[in-house]
């Protein structure tokens, strides 16, 4: 951090500047004298360096010297060469002058950084552009994929992906183009300076360290890539395991691990420091490696210097100042060649960091309309299944052969017990996948041949876990049909019986329902997807247990409104509560992915089959359930009613 000037000493303040005046004034003593004013305590050697530096070794003029004796970290140059003629004004500008700073009314801009900021403020609009182009590319295709591939995803590590690649392709430009681009032109106009003023032998060692030190740098740097590698993916984890846990935070405090929770992350980052230990490691390597190759360029160089200085023949032989002058350049040259290591190890980073991202671009989707895929025309809402066989891996068949119509404005109901493949029909009728064999059609329409889209438009879901999008409540219901107005959300949420309960929230429909809906309760959440679905008003609903989590009197006031939400619709209800689809046109018996009854609640009871037998099992259940209800009640009653004795008292 700077200091204020007025905080520190004069002294130390002028001793760590140096000026060069426009009209030089000498003491009235010899050059010696006033070159060594620089620094007082310096020898006569340093004295003839500083004057050949000068260019003034053989004639000494009012050129004040003592200013590249001193050394200082600032240095002042009042028109300090107006009064020479071009030619001799030529030879200190042309390694003085790095920036120009023009003074203006008081004024001042750096020519070269306001290029700089020009530079920069020009390539603000396309690193936006190359930014924005790729996450939204990257999002919709993350959004195409195919549910199997959601199902199997980690989301920190995708977030991780899109945000490390997308800096790295902004890198990657900036890199090339304003770094990799001006070092190589610097390092070709060295090479070229020091074969014409010096000799080809200058150029041949300047241009052999360079190409020793670039091969060196891409042999070690490609060698370091498998660490990045690795690195990446133990990054990759540990931003996964952070954003699982804090997803998940419900059942850390239900089950009290917090502290297992701290220790998972703390091993995911360790093992993330120990991959990156090794790249780190093996950059300072590199960095030794390259740094012990400028010393021997540097020292090769210095040695065939020094020699034709000292025994250098007429044409070749060379001055103490030719000497400093071919240090200070290739001291100069050695710090872009510096820069080129560094852009080129950042280089293959940002392409190591952009792999995992071309990796996701790479992921096919599964389900693709045909190019010229129709938009389903669902006007009455007929479902037909025919022939349906589907396996989530060739291994393992889920549906075998199933068959079924629901006729427009129907209601049938599916049930069975766990993993028999209720959830797969409605994922197929969905089309999150296609079928192995057979057909689903809607209203004559193979599902197959029209756009994703407008089937998914037709259709309206009340899932049993209801998951909000941490936004308000408005937001939420607006889902169902994102251009709805406010009326027809109050509407939709009279429908659902939430309307009165939402105005009891301070906020109303602005209020925040949390991440995944946790600030509202079960019955809350299901009667904002019931409104959602509402507010949709598709042809055809499908209800995934919807009420299966509720306790029983939760579930009869939804069942209210999910036959409002169901009126004149098509429907397929998944139910566990048997009691909650008696009403159904029709109930599917579900097995091992067949089905293995069919009819009405009464017929299927008269059948005796799986339905008879799990209608009688929640039957037990409910009674067992109310007889203990009952025990409980009788206890509290006897445990709080007031004995005789306390009455006499």
């Amino acid at each position: 951090m700077g200091k204020i000037l007025k905080t520190v000493t004069q002294a130390s303040l002028r001793k760590a500047i140096g000026v060069v005046h426009q009209d030089t004034v000498l003491f009235n003593q010899n050059n010696k004298y006033n070159i060594k004013y620089g620094r007082i305590n310096a020898d006569d050697s340093e004295v003839i360096l500083a004057s050949r530096s000068a260019d003034i070794h053989e004639k000494i003029l009012t050129f004040p010297q003592q200013t590249i004796l001193k050394s200082p970290q600032i240095v002042l140059l009042d028109e300090a060469t107006s009064a020479l003629d071009t030619s001799t004004e030529h030879f200190p500008q042309s390694f003085m002058l790095d920036e120009i700073l023009v003074l203006k009314d008081g004024g001042g801009t750096g020519s070269m950084g306001l290029l700089n900021n020009l530079r920069t403020f020009l390539w603000i609009k396309i690193q936006q552009y190359t930014t924005r182009t790729i996450e939204i590319s990257l999002f919709a295709h993350l959004h195409s994929l195919s549910l199997r591939w959601h199902l199997g995803r980690k989301t920190g590590e995708v977030l991780r992906v899109m945000d490390r690649g997308t800096d790295s392709i902004n890198n990657l430009l900036n890199y090339i183009l304003f770094s990799i681009v001006p070092t190589i032109v610097d390092i070709l106009v060295a090479v070229i300076f020091f074969m014409s003023f010096f000799n080809w032998m200058f150029g041949l060692i300047v241009f052999i360290t360079m190409l020793l030190y670039i091969f060196l740098t891409i042999a070690i740097t490609e060698w370091r890539t498998k660490f990045q590698r690795r690195m990446n993916l133990a990054d990759n984890a540990t931003r996964a395991r952070s954003v699982d846990s804090l997803l998940n935070f419900e059942t850390v405090k239900y089950y009290g691990q917090e502290a297992y929770e701290v220790q998972c992350y703390q091993d995911a980052i360790l093992d993330y420091q120990k991959e990156e230990f090794q790249s780190m490691f093996t950059l300072n390597l590199l960095n030794t490696a390259q740094n012990v190759i400028v010393c021997v360029g540097l020292l090769g160089g210095s040695l065939l210097c020094a020699y034709l200085v000292a025994y250098g023949k007429d044409g070749e032989k060379l001055t103490v100042g030719d000497y400093v002058l071919f240090a200070t350049y290739i001291i100069q040259l050695y710090v872009p060649l510096n820069w080129f290591g560094t852009y080129y190890r950042q280089i293959q980073k940002n392409f190591v960091d952009m792999e995992n991202m071309f990796e996701l671009m790479k992921e096919e989707q599964e389900v693709i309309d045909a190019p010229d895929a129709p938009d389903l025309v669902c006007s009455r809402g007929g479902i037909d299944f025919s022939n349906v066989t589907f396996g989530y891996s060739p291994e393992k068949t889920i549906l075998k052969n199933v068959t079924f119509n629901v006729s427009p404005g129907k209601t049938i109901a599916i049930v069975g017990p766990s993993g028999a493949g209720k959830s797969t029909i409605m994922r197929l009728l969905f089309r999150f996948y296609d079928v192995t064999s057979g057909a689903i059609v809607i209203d004559g329409q193979n599902i197959k041949t029209v756009t994703q889209a407008s089937l998914r438009k037709a259709i309206g879901v009340v899932p049993q876990d209801t998951v909000l999008f941490n936004q308000t409540i408005k937001y939420n219901i607006k889902y169902g049909r994102i251009n709805a107005d406010d009326s027809e959300v109050i509407l939709a949420s009279r429908s659902a019986d939430i309307h009165e309960k939402i105005l009891t929230f301070p906020q109303q429909y602005e209020t925040q329902v949390g991440e995944r809906g946790l600030r509202l309760s079960g019955g809350e959440k299901q009667r904002v997807a019931i409104a959602r679905t509402i507010l949709k008003s598709p042809q055809i609903v499908l209800l995934d247990e919807a009420t299966s989590a509720l306790d029983t009197s939760t579930e009869r006031n939804i069942q209210a409104a999910l036959s409002r939400v169901c009126a004149n619709k098509t429907t397929i209800i998944i139910a566990h509560r048997l009691s909650t689809i008696i009403h159904a046109d029709e109930i599917l018996v579900l097995k091992d992915g067949e089905i293995i009854e069919r009819g009405r609640h009464e017929f299927l009871l008269e059948e005796n089959g799986l339905y008879a037998e799990m209608w009688n099992q929640q039957l037990k259940n409910l009674e067992g359930e109310k007889l203990r209800d009952e025990k409980v009640f009788e206890e509290n009653s006897s445990s709080t009613a007031p004995s005789h004795h306390n009455y006499h008292q």
